[in-house]
């Protein structure tokens, strides 16, 4: 999709779920009588991306949803969700589960819209090897697993406990606990939580940023001189790896030539304002701009050196840009993989 607004971007088509992600993203956040600035600070996310994910100009990622349901304390789900009207009684006839999918997981929710949210049911399905990620979760209240189909393979504190079809388990929740589909088949669980904090939502809260990144197909790319090594200077570097990922793995890659300083050595360099900041000028701003465009369909950007126009450009463009300090490119899109991958903003000049 393309993320840059131009004369077509306003007539471009949108699609039911942009919609519904925008409208219910608007109605969460003045709900909570929050304005675009304060939840641009509370998630980290930039106002002018908000924007365009309210106004159904921009389908956002799972890692920005998963940013969004942290800041504003509500599951991950509640962005999917339509007609939320609160009801006393919760009929959900087995054809009509609402349904949020990530990649191949699904979870489905079977209390929607229940008055005050006493008790929240899923029923989940996950791929092998799928489950909540390595982060141990902590929350209020008892949760109860029913085991339908296929092997999950239950962590809670310094126990392991293994649900075939037919197992249960029920236990306070405050204990530090995750889960996995550790079967060869696709696993299937009704998962009940009953928080004992009435405004604590906890569906969200069950996959972690790591894990969501396994389950999402996105391309993402690094900054390079020579498709081995990470560049440690955004402007001068030559081109972009991109890599396709799905399901925590890297599928496809190609070498991309990229916009740099050479190819802007004829244009005058505009006159940066004193307390803008390194290429923060508008002029800077449209430069980021034609760099940007040629991985408009990556969610991320790693490189090793950057200013801190190009950073806060990229995030404008809904692009993620991640400074790190390692150089070789294999080892990096690993840790980006695994949720490991630090952003050493430290390294922006």
């Amino acid at each position: 999709m393309n993320i840059f607004l131009d004369q077509n971007e306003n007539s471009r088509e949108q699609t039911p779920a942009e919609m519904v992600v925008g409208n219910n993203l608007r109605e969460l956040r003045t709900r909570k009588g929050l304005s675009l600035r304060s939840l641009a600070e509370l998630s980290g996310l930039n106002v002018n991306t908000l924007s365009l994910i309210e106004n159904g100009k921009s389908s956002p990622s799972v890692s920005t949803l998963q940013q969004l349901s942290l800041a504003l304390r509500v599951p991950i789900t509640s962005f999917f969700e339509t007609g939320q009207v609160e009801k006393q009684v919760v009929y959900t006839p087995a054809e009509q589960r609402p349904l949020a999918a990530f990649g191949s997981t699904q979870m489905q929710n079977l209390g929607k819209d229940l008055r005050g949210k006493p008790v929240q049911p899923f029923v989940v399905k996950l791929n092998p090897g799928m489950g909540s990620g390595d982060r141990l979760i902590v929350h209020t209240g008892h949760e109860f697993v029913y085991c339908l189909e296929g092997r999950i393979q239950y962590r809670i504190d310094q126990e392991i406990f293994t649900l075939n079809p037919g197992d249960s388990i029920l236990f306070e929740a405050h204990l530090p606990h995750c889960w996995e589909n550790k079967g060869e088949d696709q696993a299937q669980i009704l998962l009940i939580l009953y928080p004992t904090d009435g405004r604590e939502e906890l569906g969200g809260r069950h996959f972690s940023l790591a894990y969501l990144q396994k389950e999402l197909s996105m391309k993402i790319a690094v900054i390079t001189n020579d498709g081995k090594t990470i560049s440690q200077h955004f402007g001068r570097a030559p081109y972009y790896l991109v890599l396709t990922i799905e399901e925590g793995k890297v599928t496809q890659q190609e070498m991309r030539e990229k916009m740099g300083h050479k190819h802007f050595s004829v244009i005058p360099h505009e006159e940066e304002h004193a307390g803008t900041g390194h290429g923060m000028d508008s002029g800077s701003h449209k430069k980021h701009a034609s760099m940007a465009e040629t991985i408009s369909d990556c969610k991320a950007l790693i490189c090793g050196g950057m200013g801190m126009g190009a950073y806060e450009s990229m995030r404008q463009f809904n692009i993620k840009p991640i400074v790190t300090d390692l150089s070789d490119i294999e080892t990096a899109v690993q840790a980006f993989i695994d949720g490991k991958l630090i952003d050493h903003t430290e390294l922006l000049h």
